[in-house]
């Protein structure tokens, strides 16, 4: 049997679909492939500390699960997941202080997904939709895709500023926040705050997407409750497991009203059918037999230690006019530079000498602060954070 020889013909013409201009490239994605480069200190991609992966216990549970439940753990599920998670789900939520019953939660192939089924569900083209200014890039690569109208909810060191929804928040369609420790800015909402948020959506009639997955990584003390906990009729919340089990996993969950799960639900069918059972049932493993409660607060003290160091290493290295965050868990520090200085500038100069972060632009639906940045420190050894910060504060000084 011959094979034929390929055919002599001009290349075929791909034709996308308009909605597809609107999809960018990651800036940190982008900048992730500068830190391959050798000795880079990278200051950039906000992974979590690597060493915090419960290696053992995961290669107990899913031991346990292909010897136990082979043939269930590697055949299609529902796409709600599989009722087990969703049961213990509802329940660490509640006692969180957001009443969940299992059937207000959807189990997904991380909350990256979740927001590109949200995006799915309620983003039209021009349609208002509120975020934060900051606000993280990954939704707004999610909702852009959709083409809506941005409205920028101001912040200030304490977060989103609530007095400002009366003014953005009539005929919006949702807003979209990350309440704790968030990324970009490292910032906590406070409880009164929550209220305030929560009473603004209920006047102007629009719905809460909070974003949830730095939640755990509290230093000292846990964060406020869930919104959904002042808001219960009108919060979707999604939530992760990448940061406090592992990223490979791709496993998170969405919780809400029941209408707005099912929703959900069926857009998740017509997306990848269901998330995968074998790495549900492995989760389910380990969580009831305690992992979070024996491993949460190792990975909370490892993250406190090396915030207090790259916050004494910004204390003694960056120059006059340097301002920065100064988190209370999760693993993001935001640096203003002095006004004019575009941190991207600083980027180009601070690579030539090995040093790595996110300009602060990328994060900005509209008007960029472009004298901003993002420097994550977790996966950083001590020793090479405060070197890291002391090349970076030559360089803005212009050393």
């Amino acid at each position: 049997m011959t094979t034929p020889e390929p055919a002599s013909a001009p290349s075929a013409t791909l034709r996308p679909a308009r909605r597809t201009a609107a999809v960018t490239s990651s800036a940190v994605r982008e900048i992730l492939k500068l830190t391959q480069m050798p000795d880079v200190i990278s200051l950039a991609g906000g992974l979590p500390a690597p060493e915090s992966f419960p290696v053992d216990a995961l290669r107990e549970a899913f031991d346990h699960v292909l010897a136990t439940a082979g043939t269930k753990a590697l055949q299609y599920s529902l796409t709600e997941g599989e009722p087990g998670l969703r049961a213990w789900i509802a329940e660490r939520e509640t006692k969180a202080g957001a009443p969940t019953k299992p059937e207000e939660v959807l189990v997904v192939a991380s909350s990256q997904q979740g927001l590109d089924l949200i995006a799915k569900a309620f983003v039209e083209p021009e349609s208002p939709t509120i975020v934060e200014s900051p606000t993280y890039l990954g939704a707004l690569q999610a909702f852009s895709v959709f083409g809506p109208t941005y409205r920028l909810l101001p912040t200030d060191e304490g977060g989103a500023i609530p007095e400002a929804l009366d003014d953005i928040g009539p005929g919006a369609s949702f807003m979209y926040l990350t309440p704790n420790f968030q990324n970009p800015t490292g910032r906590l909402i406070s409880a009164e705050r929550r209220a305030q948020i929560a009473d603004a959506a209920r006047r102007h009639d629009f719905w809460i997407v909070e974003d949830d997955p730095y939640g755990e990584l509290w230093y000292e003390s846990a964060p406020p409750p869930s919104l959904r906990a002042w808001a219960p009729e009108r919060t979707i919340r999604l939530c992760s497991f990448s940061k406090v089990l592992a990223p490979g996993l791709r496993l998170g969950y969405i919780t809400g009203p029941s209408e707005a799960i099912q929703l959900l639900v069926r857009l998740k069918q017509a997306t990848d059918l269901q998330t995968a059972t074998l790495t549900q049932l492995a989760a389910v493993r380990v969580f009831e037999g305690g992992l979070l409660e024996r491993h949460l607060p190792a990975v909370r003290a490892r993250y406190a230690s090396a915030a207090r160091v790259i916050l004494d290493a910004l204390a003694t290295s960056m120059p006059e006019g340097v301002t920065w965050t100064r988190p209370v868990g999760g693993m993001f520090v935001w640096a203003t530079l002095p006004e004019g200085m575009d941190a991207a500038e600083i980027l180009v100069r601070s690579a030539a000498r090995k040093v790595a972060f996110v300009p602060g632009a990328a994060f900005y639906a509209a008007d960029p602060a472009r004298n901003t940045a993002r420097m994550s420190f977790v996966t950083v050894p001590e020793a090479k954070l405060r070197e890291g910060v002391a090349i970076l504060g030559d360089v803005i000084a212009g050393r």
